[in-house]
């Protein structure tokens, strides 16, 4: 349903934050259907309805066993090749190299490929380039190097499927690759021996939204399968190789999967709900370790993977060294993970500050284009300065983002060449605009996925790709300019705000990009004491007119005017929408509302 056609949720056209509360669910009836049929609660109900789960999917929805959803890997293009040269590769004791990329799907993905051959006795190596000197994904100098080094088999990971050149010299030299990607692919491919990857124009594959650490697990259960049918673990077994349990890497799995922002639903949805699981064991000792270093004490979930432990592994290829998060992932030494989550950590700190200084520059630069009521907007923002930091842009291009509403490409520059990430919002597919600037003769190099790209730009070329991606974004950005919402999916007591409903809420999880995490508004509720903490945080206290309470907090709230009418002694009648979540802080555990926005309660009187 378009903008427009639904009421504003509680009639809340303009929230204390600006946006318009818009109602996530279009068809009550489908979700009094759920709630009758399955017994469950009104609430949950009316989230399932409104992310469009079928009536009878209802029980596959709250319980995604992978037997139900992971598909056959062999149904993508070239896997049973790919699979076959591996499997020849392990009983031939020849080299094979993980190449990946530096951010959390490429790190991910590497450390599984490198943790699965291990295992089954493969002579198996793992590279990752350096990001500023070497650039994103395979290039010619590196892999000529694994070649004279003995290396038989390149499998790249995260990356690939547009290096052209690279691959093209790997073949020449004799080197065999394999590209296990899921970046955007054009018409042609690269000269590779084997190609996968769900987004070739040529794949069928529903299964297009995978992360690239999804498609590696898929190889590794097809060569696991494969060297099972050839016999290789009955042969080996005296020498004591049994045959892996892939699901002990799922950990990983959920980790590249979280991070690199795919929608969390069907096939991924189930490999990040049992990743989670497994990872809540503590397996891995890297990822053990990086959890204390980010003081997580609970049993963690998509945003802890996210916005804690996502962004430590991250800071290495960021800001630090390329390989530290591919390392830390892979081994077993605790005394090195130790250290490596700590110069993580550190690396993170750094990234912050960086990060922070950039995007400060970025708002200006619009801002004094455009001024700050931000007339005239263009439909994709491209900011571009001398020296910005190729690690943090973008996430400062994530944030650009959530402030402007609409595309945005960082770009930093370096001489005569920049190298720019984008992020996009939804009905944009940004990696199809960077293809067809790099076709258009626009880019040195570019590509990616429908919510995020990367591109290489001489620094002449850049007003004509942004008046390029302008003109090919418009359209699909819609002539309007985009209003700021803020989903709703149902209205609650403060009362009804329990224990019990929050576990019924996760198992509709793990939340995230295509399953979003569920928002809920406590209506006519007074702050009856409030509180600033931190750096313009406000914790408080709701009570509601039938006298129940509920603890909040509202973070960063100091910014906009929601700190303010939370913190005003006059105590309006709010209604405030926010996000269940279980406080766990001193060994006891509450609800508490983690707030989003409020809006003023007009008419609303509470005894």
């Amino acid at each position: 349903m378009e903008r427009g056609e639904r009421a504003a949720f509680l009639g809340v056209e303009r929230s204390l934050t600006g946006r318009r509360w818009a109602a996530r669910l279009a068809d009550e009836r489908t979700a009094l259907a759920i709630a009758q049929r399955h017994g469950l609660p009104d609430a949950v109900s009316r989230l399932l309805a409104a992310r469009d789960v079928d009536l009878d999917a209802v029980p596959d929805f709250l319980d995604p066993t992978l037997r139900r959803f992971l598909p056959d890997p062999l149904h993508l293009k070239d896997m049973e090749a790919a699979v076959a040269r591996l499997v020849r590769a392990v009983q031939g004791g020849e080299r094979i190299v993980v190449f990946g990329d530096y951010d959390v799907d490429g790190a991910t993905s590497a450390a599984l490929l490198l943790r699965f051959f291990r295992s089954v006795g493969g002579n198996i190596g793992v590279y990752i380039p350096d990001r500023r000197k070497e650039g994103y994904g395979p290039n010619t100098a590196a892999l000529l190097k694994l070649k004279a080094e003995g290396a038989a088999v390149v499998v790249t990971v995260d990356c690939g499927v547009t290096a052209f050149e690279p691959l093209a010299e790997a073949k020449r030299a004799g080197l065999d690759t394999i590209v296990i990607d899921h970046h955007m692919a054009e018409i042609a491919l690269p000269d590779a021996i084997d190609v996968v990857d769900p987004n070739r124009l040529d794949d069928s594959s529903p299964h297009k939204q995978m992360a690239a650490v999804g498609v590696a697990f898929l190889l590794a259960v097809g060569v696991n399968r494969a060297l099972r049918e050839a016999g290789w673990y009955a042969a080996a077994g005296a020498a004591g190789r049994a045959e892996p349990d892939l699901r002990q890497w799922l950990d990983l799995v959920a980790l590249g999967t979280v991070c690199d922002v795919v929608p969390l639903t069907g096939v991924n949805r189930a490999l990040v709900r049992h990743g989670l699981r497994v990872m809540a064991e503590r397996r891995n000792v890297g990822l053990a370790a990086l959890a204390d270093v980010a003081r997580l004490k609970e049993a963690p979930g998509a945003y802890h993977l996210g916005f804690l432990l996502g962004p430590r592994v991250n800071a290495g290829g960021r800001v630090g060294q390329a390989d530290l998060g591919a390392r830390l992932l892979s081994s077993d030494d605790p005394h090195e993970v130790g250290a490596l989550a700590l110069r993580l950590d550190e690396f993170n700190a750094e990234r912050r500050a960086i990060e922070r200084d950039v995007l400060d520059q970025a708002i200006a630069r619009i801002e004094g284009l455009y001024g700050p009521d931000r007339t005239g907007l263009p439909s994709v923002l491209v900011v571009e300065s001398d020296g910005w930091h190729v690690g943090v842009i973008g996430i400062v291009a994530s944030r650009l983002v959530e402030r402007y509403g609409r595309p945005a490409f960082v770009i930093g520059l370096d001489g005569d060449l920049g190298k720019g990430s984008g992020r996009s919002v939804r009905g944009v597919d940004l990696g199809a605009a960077v293809i067809a600037a790099r076709q258009a003769g626009l880019l040195v190099n570019g590509g990616g996925h429908a919510m995020a790209a990367g591109l290489t730009v001489a620094r002449d070329s850049l007003p004509a790709l942004a008046g390029f991606l302008d003109e090919r974004i418009a359209p699909q950005l819609g002539a309007a300019p985009p209003v700021r919402e803020l989903g709703i999916d149902a209205a609650l007591a403060a009362g009804a705000a329990t224990r019990e409903l929050i576990d019924m809420i996760e198992r509709a999880g793990p939340f995230g990009a295509g399953n979003a995490l569920p928002r809920f508004v406590l209506t006519s509720v007074r702050v009856s004491y409030a509180q600033p903490v931190g750096e313009g945080h406000v914790r408080c206290t709701l009570v509601g007119s039938e006298r129940s309470w509920l603890e909040a907090i509202a973070f960063r709230a100091g910014q906009t005017a929601l700190g303010p009418a939370l913190l005003d002694p006059a105590r309006p009648v709010l209604h405030v929408a926010g996000a269940l979540r279980l406080d766990r802080f001193g060994g006891r555990e509450s609800v508490r509302l983690q707030i989003d926005d409020a809006a003023p309660a007009s008419g609303s009187v509470l005894a």
